[in-house]
């Protein structure tokens, strides 16, 4: 089995959906379907069973994924130390990001590449669905997240920076034409919910499941990307709420952004495993306490 194989696997192990696999990895769903089958062919035996709605691994499938995981890692470990010993590097800092601008928070990465050239400073994009899977399976060593995050086993440090909330509306919807919102219209129209696993504090705590008023605001249809979120606001199914850095790096014609003038500003932090004493970490969560909270 190849490593890209293995990897495929693993990937579609976590996101069980052949399209969210193929976005991740950057190949097209074909190629990942391609190298399933042929896996499956080589062993004997499927490793997942596909419906139309939903994928999941068979008992063949778990066995192999506790086999493979901690030996992928163990490769992928092996090749990240020479290379970093190549470029003259003692070790690397993994940041999993949850958010798009990560281009404005660069006055963070570039103070902490200045002061500890002997790090690698390495950038990644988390997923919203079982967001603390990658912190906890050690793939990164800080997770920069919407707060509050109330996990036992997590700590959360500074806040790097906190910004208002917009409503997204599509350009011809009724309400397109406001100049602001309130959570009010939420539940008026509806909005989208994770499909995956999410705690219902952390949820909420983004878009409330309640309005000011007490009714429901209704979670119409599940998603598990962006891009299917802009979908349904741009087809007028439904409207939805998120932080203000969309409006800088996500301009599309089809979506007009709206203030929200009752919500609280929306808190982006540090996240890290209480069990993880790296030096990186505390140097880099130093800086951020030294630079402050940004206002974006």
């Amino acid at each position: 089995m190849e490593l890209r194989d293995i990897e495929i696997f693993l990937t579609l192990s976590e996101e069980l959906h052949f399209g969210r696999t193929a976005e991740r990895l950057h190949v097209s769903a074909a190629r990942v379907s391609q190298a399933i089958k042929k896996q499956e062919r080589s062993i004997g035996a499927e490793l997942f069973e596909r419906t139309s709605r939903q994928v999941r691994l068979t008992p063949v499938g778990e066995q192999l994924l506790g086999d493979l995981r901690p030996v992928f890692r163990s490769l992928k470990e092996s090749v990240d130390r020479a290379r970093l010993t190549a470029q003259g590097k003692a070790d690397v800092l993994r940041i999993g990001l949850m958010v798009t601008n990560g281009h404005e928070l660069r006055p963070f990465w570039d103070a902490f590449r200045a002061r500890h050239p002997q790090w690698g400073l390495r950038l990644s994009h988390n997923g919203y669905m079982d967001p603390f899977a990658p912190l906890r399976r050690g793939e990164i060593d800080l997770l920069l997240s919407w707060l509050p995050v109330e996990e036992p086993d997590l700590t959360v440090g500074p806040v790097l920076f906190d910004e208002p909330r917009v409503a997204l509306v599509a350009n011809d919807h009724r309400l397109a034409g406001r100049s602001s919102l309130t959570l009010e219209a939420l539940a008026d129209h509806g909005i989208v919910g994770p499909d995956g696993p999410q705690p219902d504090y952390f949820e909420d705590a983004f878009v409330p499941f309640t309005a000011p008023s007490g009714r429901t605001i209704e979670r119409k249809f599940l998603v598990t990307t962006l891009d299917e979120l802009y979908t349904l606001v741009a087809d007028g199914e439904i409207i939805h709420l998120l932080g203000n850095q969309v409006t800088r790096f996500y301009v599309r014609p089809d979506v007009t952004y709206i203030p929200v003038r009752d919500t609280p500003l929306l808190r982006w932090g540090l996240v890290w495993r209480s069990d993880n004493d790296s030096p990186m970490v505390r140097a880099f969560t130093d800086i951020a306490h030294e630079l402050g909270t940004m206002s974006l």
